[in-house]
């Protein structure tokens, strides 16, 4: 079945850096774009990137844009967001999904989430 797993989040103070992953399985990774979205405590999904399936083309959300790189390996199956200069309001659950079309705010999958906490 299809499964998206998600790790590298943590705790940092502000300006810090951390490197998201997402291994998918139970889908060819390479036919999809895909996509990372965030959540915080009682608020709805914000939509953080999106990337292409063959990493031509990527977008970001305003409030992240210079900051955060979205990228994939299709050779191992996996997403990646780097996410530099972190703000306290980053913290949030931050999940990869399976988009249907590139640009569009849907997706059809989506992992469980790791978190990121920044504060000082």
């Amino acid at each position: 079945q299809v499964q998206l797993a998600e790790s590298g989040g943590g705790s940092v103070q502000p300006g810090g850096s951390l490197r998201l992953s997402c291994v998918i399985s139970g889908f060819i990774f390479k036919h999809y774009n895909m996509g990372w979205v965030r959540q915080r405590p009682g608020e709805g999904i914000e939509w953080v990137s999106m990337i292409d399936n063959e990493n031509d083309r990527q977008w970001y959300a305003d409030s992240v844009t210079g900051r955060f790189t979205i990228s994939r390996d299709n050779s191992q199956n996996t997403l990646y967001l780097q996410m530099n200069s972190l703000k306290p309001e980053d913290t949030a659950l931050y999940s990869c999904v399976r988009m249907i079309v590139f640009g569009l705010y849907e997706f059809d999958y989506r992992g469980q989430g790791t978190q990121v906490t920044v504060s000082s």
